[in-house]
């Protein structure tokens, strides 16, 4: 008798809680909430960050993630007079080192306020870079965004070198990228209002300060140039091919009524540039 009772509870409990509209999984709970906003109980941004909460977890560090060719690197042999410039340029607060064999290893991370000490504290007579660098934390491309999360608060980090399948790294994430996907963009004073912004910035009348990532598109629009795109998609694959080689850091050339003079490099790619127009 009692257990038929029990059976009738556990019947009538489940059929209850399929009537009572209590959300049953994702889609249920985005709905009530949807529902919830179009009555005025969740105000419009309030909606769109429980939205995007829901969504962090179906995307992974791959789709956020700034790529190899794009990141802001030194190498761990490069003297301080060397890439002091860049760390200024970009303004950057944590950077990855690379070893100095030309490979992708990243032996750690660069913070640029550890810097601080080093020139306005310590007098070592002879820098080394080695010694002010700290443990990279290391995360997979196919890593979910709520995990992400959680690790960078797990390890109290802001800042993660991606890797592949096979151990190669493919990029880098920061804590910033990932709150960014639930809250919007977060916007500093380094940060500049749109795409076009970040890639071609003026820094004085007729001085520039351009990444070689630009696309030529859009180079030869803010310049009013014609370099052809018939082989190259970047600005960078036109100065390397006027080389005709990798140009080196302080390497300048004259092509089209511009003097381009590369402030960053590496054994691969060209990085940042500096244009200046001729009269």
């Amino acid at each position: 008798m009692s257990e038929d009772r029990s059976r009738d509870l556990s019947w009538w409990g489940r059929l209850t809680a399929a009537l009572s509209g209590e959300p049953q999984n994702r889609d249920d709970l985005l709905e009530l909430i949807q529902s919830a906003s179009e009555r005025g109980i969740v105000d419009a941004e309030a909606l769109s960050i429980i939205e995007s909460t829901l969504q962090v977890s179906e995307r992974q560090v791959r789709e956020i993630m700034v790529p190899r060719a794009q990141m802001v690197s030194i190498r761990d042999d490069d003297p301080l007079q060397d890439f002091l410039p860049l760390l200024l340029e970009t303004a950057h607060s944590r950077f990855p080192v690379l070893a100095d064999d030309d490979s992708d290893e990243v032996v750690g991370i660069l913070f640029a306020k550890d810097l601080l000490r080093r020139l306005l504290v310590d007098h070592q007579d002879k820098f080394q870079l080695k010694d002010y660098l700290r443990p990279a934390l290391y995360v997979p491309e196919t890593m979910h965004l709520d995990r992400l999360i959680r690790e960078f608060r797990v390890k109290q980090s802001h800042m993660a070198i991606v890797v592949n399948e096979y151990g190669g790294v493919v990029g880098l994430v920061t804590l910033e990228d990932a709150l960014e996907q639930i809250i919007g963009d977060i916007a500093d004073e380094h940060d500049h209002e749109d795409e076009e912004d970040a890639l071609i910035r003026e820094i004085s009348p007729g001085e520039y300060i351009v990444q070689a990532i630009t696309p030529l598109d859009e180079f030869n629009a803010y310049f009013e140039t014609n370099f052809s795109n018939h082989d190259f998609d970047t600005i960078g694959g036109i100065i390397t091919n006027a080389f005709e080689r990798l140009p080196l850091r302080d390497e300048s050339i004259r092509l089209g009524g511009l003097n381009f003079l590369v402030l960053a490099a590496d054994s691969r790619m060209l990085r940042q540039l500096k244009v200046s127009v001729l009269s």
